[in-house]
């Protein structure tokens, strides 16, 4: 284990409970060195770059796959992540109206079906059940 790995299995725990070792689970089979990578670069580097705050950084990243329309999986994910570290749902919903000027109506349609599994299965997480 590098120090970017540990710092980024680190960072992607407190964004994704578990994320880390369940990325490296999920790459394994199949490309076991793209789970490390995401790990190292994307989180051990990129993330943990001072400058920006979790918070903001999980905002940028909703936008940017809302916008993309093509990553879905990646944006339940990563919406889940918002929620963890203080953004709203609407708070959400209002990045991906947003993003409907950039990435255009389909994509934001695709990612509020995506913040709809998310913000579901983020409430069944919580020691509340949401409420």
């Amino acid at each position: 284990m590098t120090d970017r790995f540990a710092r980024g299995s680190a960072l992607l725990d407190q964004i994704h409970a578990g994320g880390g070792a369940q990325l490296v689970q999920a790459m394994s089979d199949i490309a076991p060195d793209l789970g490390r990578y995401i790990i190292e670069f994307g989180f051990g580097d990129v993330y943990s770059r001072p400058g920006l705050s979790l918070r903001d950084r999980q905002i940028a990243t909703v936008a940017a796959l809302a916008a993309m329309g093509t990553a879905q999986e990646q944006l339940v994910a990563h919406i889940e992540g918002a929620l963890a570290v203080g953004v709203t749902q609407p708070e959400i919903v209002e990045i991906i109206i947003q993003m409907a000027l950039y990435g255009g109506f389909p994509a934001a349609m695709n990612a509020a079906d995506a913040a709809r599994r998310a913000f579901r299965a983020f409430e069944a997480r919580s020691p509340s059940g949401g409420s």
